[in-house]
């Protein structure tokens, strides 16, 4: 009978190694936050791409649901500042006052103190690239009175345009029950504002903000990551998850895409810039390679559970960034300023996504959810705490409200 090997110092060392190891990544797993609750295939997902010139819906995932739009709202703030510009009742040089109402919103919030003005131009950009919800009150409440009023007057304008299943209840998107709507009227908001506003519209390629001696950054980094984008808008809240419209331009072609319910903004991003690759390829554009950030991308994909636990680190290249001057953003695209073409007709069949499993890391989530919200702390519910997935209503209950 063979004797038990005596222990060695090294094996020693190495058993001490292995176990507190493991405890230190037993005490990670439980210091770092849980992911979002939303996720790419949970029941809070939504997608849809459209061809911006023929209309046609080209993929398609749940897009008549209703979803939370999160800071996707203040594209219809900017719609309807954008209709006050060209009806005259204001100017871009128009001073906005910042009430104690207005700067009291949580954030993200550009910070200034009540009694202070901006201008129309400073507020656009202010909304597009730093998301301001005090900015976003401060503006429904120069156009309508309060902010109250305004969110009637944006749910009125957002049906005029197609919007039949959407209801305003604040000009920010901040959490409210009954602020809902679905990813093809997002689509629809999309849509509109290049067409309607194509000199307008290039303030949402805005990289960077310069207000005072800060240098704000756009938090959507489509923008740069993803050959051909020039918009829209990205936003998040944690009933809705990571939400996202975004157009971009390849050889001519213009697709206008929404992905809502994303667990993390790399998942978001990734998902959004794979479901443009199979529009631009159903439309026969030319495949491009992917970017650093888009490179992990693998199979095109619908929507199922993508990140149960997540364990893969997201890793994001930024694309180089033009600086801007005092006061004023600078656009990324160049294509933004023109307008979309007239409409061509184009053969299109509606599909689905095929599946895609992409896997985010809790620290991933942790970093979009202090970048989208533009804070340090964690993302505000604004006192009414979680919101409950939305509850399907008739569009008749909805314009009645």
């Amino acid at each position: 009978m063979t004797p038990d090997r005596a222990e060695t110092p090294a094996m020693r060392r190495g058993r001490t190694f292995g176990t507190t190891l493991a405890c230190l990544l037993t005490l990670l797993a439980w210091l770092l936050p849980n992911p979002a609750a939303a996720q790419i295939g949970s029941d809070r997902y939504s997608a849809i791409v459209v061809d911006a010139r023929s209309g046609n819906v080209l993929i398609a995932a749940n897009a008549d649901e209703e979803r939370y739009p999160a800071s996707l709202t203040k594209m219809m703030t900017l719609y309807m500042l954008f209709d006050a510009l060209r009806e005259g009742r204001v100017q871009l040089s128009t001073p906005i006052r910042m009430s104690e109402e207005a700067a009291s919103r949580p954030p993200s919030k550009l910070g200034l103190p009540a009694g202070m003005t901006l201008t129309v131009e400073q507020a656009i950009l202010a909304l597009v690239t730093k998301s301001a919800n005090d900015v976003a009150a401060a503006v429904g409440e120069h156009l309508a009175g309060s902010e109250d009023r305004f969110a009637q007057l944006m749910t009125m304008r957002a049906r005029s345009i197609g919007m039949t299943r959407t209801t305003f209840r604040n000009a920010s998107g901040l959490p409210d029950q009954e602020n809902t709507t679905t990813a093809r009227d997002m689509a629809t908001l999309g849509l509109r504002l290049i067409r309607d506003y194509p000199d307008r519209y290039r303030y949402f390629s805005t990289v960077h903000f310069a207000w005072g001696r800060q240098m704000i950054r756009n938090h959507n980094r489509m923008v740069g990551d993803y050959e051909g984008a020039d918009g829209i808008k990205t936003g998040y809240i944690r009933a809705s998850g990571f939400n996202i419209v975004t157009s971009a331009q390849r050889d001519g072609v213009r697709l206008v895409g929404v992905t809502m319910g994303g667990s993390s903004w790399v998942e978001r991003d990734r998902h959004m810039g794979a479901l443009l690759d199979q529009g631009f390829a159903q439309l026969g554009v030319a495949p491009r390679p992917p970017s650093s950030a888009m490179a992990a991308v693998g199979a095109v994909g619908a929507a199922r559970a993508a990140t149960a636990g997540g364990r893969a680190a997201a890793t994001r290249n930024a694309a180089t960034r033009q600086r801007v001057g005092p006061g004023r953003g600078t656009t990324a695209a160049t294509a933004a300023r023109r307008a979309v073409a007239p409409p061509t007709p184009r053969t299109a069949t509606t599909t689905r996504p095929t599946p895609t499993v992409q896997r985010t890391s809790t620290r991933a989530t942790a970093t979009a959810a202090r970048i989208e919200q533009g804070s340090r702390a964690a993302p505000v519910s604004s006192g009414r705490g979680s919101l409950p997935p939305p509850v399907r209503r008739t569009t008749t209950t909805q314009a009645s409200r």
